[in-house]
């Protein structure tokens, strides 16, 4: 077997449980291709050493024989993996180093657990939709795709915009705000969330559209269905707004229109036996913490 492992930066504390994760690829003599920057880091920021047959450096490089990818950080690490990695045939595991995660939710006491259970291919694959974003009257951004959500935001010293919102041809409404976020189930968990949006199951055929600080006190977000087109015409002062894909942004002429759809392709995730999504949820958002719950 052949996986892949990524990874940006990890604390000291988590070496420990990093050499266990390598040590137990080794004793059940699984090759590991490993992301070069990741190596360069452990050994000469961390002065460990680790267990690996291969590099890559990018997309270009990597080895299509890979069974999975494990992401060695949290949520903004795993979706660097996807940007870096761009392979839609295999697998993102997600192990997570830090506080929270629903992206990388094996956290550092399940690791030897998980492993087991994925060497032994206990696991359901649950596929998860993505946004593909494309701008009018200029180039797309490099890899116009984005796991969690796009955003339409003001500049840091412009007024507030006037966003002007459609599901293919029909005008849903013009959004007076701070910004707009489009999120897919997978995002419903990040950005949308933290301004109030709702949680959506990952297997939900549908988008959410949560607009940021409305003007208008009765704007709330909406759902819709991820088979229509949705189209942004933005208006403000200035010369251009902000967009970006999951952590990655571009300035946008305010000329420029934005049209969301369904990528035409999935990212492949792992749901482990003891980490089914709504004990996920509980666990990370700590619900029922109060006992009169």
């Amino acid at each position: 077997m052949k996986v892949a492992v990524f990874g940006t930066q990890v604390s000291d504390e988590f070496v420990p449980v990093l050499q266990e994760f390598f040590s137990f690829l080794k004793s059940n003599d699984i090759q590991v291709q490993l992301y070069k920057p990741f190596y360069v880091y452990l050994n000469e920021e961390l002065k460990t050493t680790t267990y690996c047959h291969s590099f890559f450096n990018s997309y270009t490089d990597f080895d299509e024989e890979n069974e999975y990818i494990f992401s060695v950080g949290g949520d903004g690490t795993f979706l660097q993996s996807v940007l870096n990695i761009r392979n839609f045939s295999i697998p993102v595991v997600g192990v997570n180093s830090g506080r929270l995660g629903f992206l990388a939710d094996i956290s550092e006491d399940q690791v030897k657990e998980a492993l087991k259970n994925i060497l032994n291919r206990k696991y359901k694959v649950i596929e998860r939709s993505m946004l593909e974003v494309c701008f009018s009257d200029r180039e797309n951004i490099d890899f116009n795709y984005a796991l969690n959500e796009m955003t339409v935001i003001k500049t840091d010293n412009s007024s507030m915009l006037s966003v002007a919102a459609y599901l293919d041809d029909e005008f849903l409404n013009n959004y007076w705000a701070d910004g707009l976020i489009i999120a897919t189930p997978t995002g419903s968990t990040a950005y949308s969330l933290s301004v109030g949006g709702p949680i959506l199951t990952p297997d939900s055929e549908s988008f959410i559209i949560t607009p940021l600080a409305p003007h208008n006190l009765t704007i709330r977000p909406i759902v819709v269905p991820d088979n229509r087109e949705i189209v942004l015409k933005v208006e403000g002062r200035g010369s251009n707004y902000l967009t970006s894909l999951d952590s990655r942004s571009v300035a946008v002429e305010f000329s420029t229109t934005v049209k969301i759809k369904k990528a035409q392709f999935k990212l492949k995730t792992l749901q482990l036996p003891d980490q089914p999504f709504f004990s996920t949820l509980r666990n990370k958002l700590m619900w029922g913490i109060d006992r009169r719950n």
